[in-house]
């Protein structure tokens, strides 16, 4: 009788156990519409744990980059400078509001954009800078800022990896004027779908609730700031159901023992593995001095595009669904003759050799020694 072939799937959603009894209780509650008592409950999480000034959660990081786009005020013609290799919704959030999206280059080092090469990007029409804290490790934040100061522009931390990550002693998500979190099945603390804005700037926080509840003064109602509300701004709905929220807080009140066993499995990774880039077969993450390691994910910059076709090849062969990620946003069909002509030689480098390994909480011992065997054969194959 042949034996089953093992397949080891990239994520597996996790479940700490607590979530159902949270969703029966919100709908006990009698009130699972946004803005409800798990939703504050969570808002008030990441404010007391890592100081944010003001949080909203949204139905996605899309909907809260989306939200910052409309508190910028982003108008025709503006330019942002965002780095092109991240996810589309980064660029998309501004395109909505017509602004010119001007592509930075990605670093040698690591995926995250080159913060050196800032400045140069930078015109009397540039209105923010959008980080994207790619793999959950951190921008050159204090560059980044520096030059935000001295050109009076806005950040924006696409911060939708980086939960419990931090730039020195800094939480990310709380150094750009605002920032974005996601809660998307893939990221290390889920609610299925979910996001959340990060308003750490004063001059932002009404209209962020206004724009949050469709354009309307209707938080402030609530709180019995005004006697009546009505429509007085721009906005959409941005709330997400009281269930999601409910889900979240399950996650949120584990997060310390997520992410000890994420960190463990990224561990057993980089020790594994360790010997293919000291023998200058691949290269594996690297975390610069001030950042530091929220094991969202694993991924091997395989050199070249060849050998990660190959390598995808035999683990999939293998039951091993590793997969590749971003594509150049800056060649991209919708962009591609809107860009300005610039090579971008690292964001092309990643997007065509950079493979994601599986990772998930319940990722075994056993599974993770089969990956990285099954790696280490095709290398030293």
């Amino acid at each position: 009788m042949a034996t089953e072939q093992k397949f080891i799937g990239f994520n597996k959603t996790y479940f700490t156990g607590q979530e159902t009894n949270y969703i029966l209780e919100a709908v006990a509650k009698r009130k699972i519409s946004g803005n409800g008592y798990f939703t504050l409950k969570c808002q008030e999480f990441f404010e007391k744990k890592y100081g944010f000034r003001k949080c909203l959660l949204t139905t996605s990081c899309t909907d809260a980059l989306e939200m910052a786009a409309i508190l910028l005020d982003v108008q025709s013609g503006d330019e942002i400078i965002i780095p092109s290799y991240t996810f589309v919704s980064t660029a998309n959030a501004f395109v909505l509001r017509g602004a010119k999206i001007i592509f930075i280059d990605s670093s040698a080092q690591h995926p995250n954009m080159d913060a050196e090469a800032i400045e140069k990007l930078i015109t009397p029409k540039t209105k923010a800078i959008v980080p994207v804290h790619y793999a959950g490790m951190a921008c050159d934040m204090e560059k980044i800022m520096t030059l935000a100061n001295k050109h009076n522009l806005f950040v924006v931390e696409d911060a939708a990896q980086s939960i419990d990550s931090y730039f020195k002693d800094k939480p990310l998500g709380g150094i750009g004027h605002l920032a974005a979190f996601s809660f998307h099945e893939t990221k290390n603390i889920i609610s299925g779908e979910g996001g959340m804005l990060v308003i750490n700037d004063q001059r932002f926080e009404k209209r962020a609730e206004i724009i949050w509840e469709k354009g309307t003064n209707r938080s402030a109602f609530f709180k019995g700031e005004v006697d009546k509300y009505g429509w007085v701004d721009i906005g959409s709905s941005f709330l997400p159901s009281d269930i999601i929220a409910a889900f979240l807080f399950a996650q949120l009140e584990n997060l310390s023992d997520i992410q000890k066993k994420r960190i463990h499995i990224w561990e057993r990774y980089n020790n594994g593995l360790k010997n293919l880039e000291k023998n200058k077969k691949a290269k594996l993450p690297t975390i610069p001095d001030y950042a530091t390691n929220n094991a969202h994910m694993f991924y091997l910059d395989c050199l070249h595009e060849a050998t990660k076709d190959r390598l995808m090849m035999h683990l999939k062969e293998k039951g091993i669904n590793a997969v590749f990620h971003y594509l150049s946003l800056h060649k991209s069909p919708f962009y591609s003759d809107k860009h300005d002509g610039r090579q971008l030689p690292w964001s092309d480098h990643y997007s065509t050799c950079l493979v994601r390994l599986p990772f998930y909480y319940e990722l075994s011992a056993d599974d993770q020694d089969y990956i990285i065997q099954s790696i280490n054969d095709f290398y030293h194959s």
